[in-house]
């Protein structure tokens, strides 16, 4: 259908696939809070600097000769430093030059595993609740996502329903690992179902990993690539952005085996050709932090779930407790809301704390929650607290 106005030539439309996903809700609520100016806990990215660290690389790293193109694959140095500090986290042997391709952030990490994994027409397994990005990079790519739901409040998913996801053919599953937005850490025992399933019905692994290193006790990550035959279909999509603090330096990768990496790195360079030359010269400082540095880091966000999740307990509402990575559901169900669009937005505008209406996150129609992130310093999660207390006395 080519629409125009009365009396001008028509003109073409765009393409139909764009009809399949909205906007993203995560930094529409951001503009949101910036415009009625609202403590933001929506879009997931810290109040705090990076390590100094980095900080003095990348201040180095202006004045060095690193503002043209890098490799388009990813600048050796940092390629080789992503490789020791992935090689001495997982026990795998990596080689920087045949296992990675740095991206613009994990979330072209993910476009890029999904176009190297999928043909239009194929089938892909989701989890949901989901981070918003898969249903749209499943749909650019011209695939098909089969959802399997993970149920509250300990977001656990049924074998019998995931085996028969799998009986449908898929070319691959997605697991997001710690999750977003529901801080489900999987099991060993899960993942290696996961992959179990995947090895019988030939699919691919993609795995989207930026939270590995924030979580909480007992729960502990496993790197599913490192698992007893997983490597050959395992595409790891990761981050530095939740680990160094650097949400805008926008700096992934996608880690996998020579013959995906090959075709990845063909999908980035005409996607991206590079990412920032300079950010990753300045990111090696980061790479190579002690293992000290990841412990402190899960520390203090272990300090940080603490707090929140007692502020969100004076409430008087339920809420979840995750797992992993920095994101708490509020049920907000009680106040009355016909949706949690409607609760979301009300909080912004009357009570000056942005979240995520949680219906964004689920393909099932769900409408209790909304999504708030701690990944801030305690003075700004204390205040937050206080527009939380207002809760507690209803609408």
């Amino acid at each position: 259908m080519r629409l125009g106005l009365p009396g001008f030539p028509a003109m073409p439309t765009t393409a139909r696939r764009l009809e399949g996903f909205t906007e993203s809700v995560i930094r529409g609520m951001t503009r949101l809070a910036n415009q009625h100016g609202a403590l933001n806990l929506s879009q997931g990215f810290p109040d705090f600097d990076p390590p100094e660290a980095l900080l003095a690389a990348l201040e180095r790293a202006t004045r060095g000769p690193h503002h043209q193109y890098a490799v388009t694959w990813g600048a050796p140095r940092f390629r080789q430093a992503l490789a020791a500090k992935v090689n001495r986290c997982t026990g795998l042997a990596l080689d920087p030059d045949q296992h990675f391709v740095v991206t613009c952030g994990s979330t072209e990490a993910m476009m890029a595993a999904m176009m190297t994994a999928c043909d239009p027409g194929d089938k892909v397994i989701v989890f949901s609740p989901f981070y918003e990005n898969y249903a749209a990079d499943a749909i650019l790519s011209g695939a098909e996502p089969i959802f399997v739901p993970l149920r509250a409040p300990d977001f656990t998913y049924d074998p019998e329903e995931l085996a028969r996801a799998f009986a449908q053919k898929p070319k691959a599953i997605i697991v997001c690992n710690p999750s977003n937005p529901c801080g489900k850490v999987f099991t060993r025992a899960e993942l290696m179902e996961i992959v179990g399933l995947a090895e019988r019905h030939d699919a691919f692994v993609i795995t989207d990993e930026p939270y590995e290193h924030i979580v909480y006790a007992p729960h502990a990550h496993v790197h599913v690539a490192a698992l007893p035959g997983a490597f050959e279909r395992t595409i790891t999509c990761n981050s530095l952005s939740k680990t160094y603090s650097i949400t805008g330096w926008r700096l992934g990768y996608v880690q996998a085996a020579p013959h995906i990496i090959q075709r990845a790195r063909k999908v980035h360079d005409f996607l991206t050709v590079g990412a920032a030359a300079p950010l990753q010269e300045a990111a090696v400082a980061g790479l190579e932090l002690p293992a000290s540095y990841y412990a402190e880091m899960a520390a203090g966000y272990a300090r940080k779930r603490a707090l929140f999740s007692g502020l969100l307990a004076k409430t008087g509402l339920k809420y979840t407790e995750p797992q992993g990575a920095y994101y708490s559901l509020l049920d907000i169900s009680p106040l009355g809301f016909r949706t949690d669009t409607e609760a979301a937005e009300w909080m912004v505008k009357e009570v000056g704390l942005a979240g995520v209406p949680g219906s964004s996150f689920f393909r099932e129609p769900e409408h209790r929650y909304i999504r708030f992130h701690f990944a801030k310093k305690e003075e700004t999660l204390l205040a937050a607290g206080e527009k939380l207390a207002c809760l507690a006395r209803g609408r």
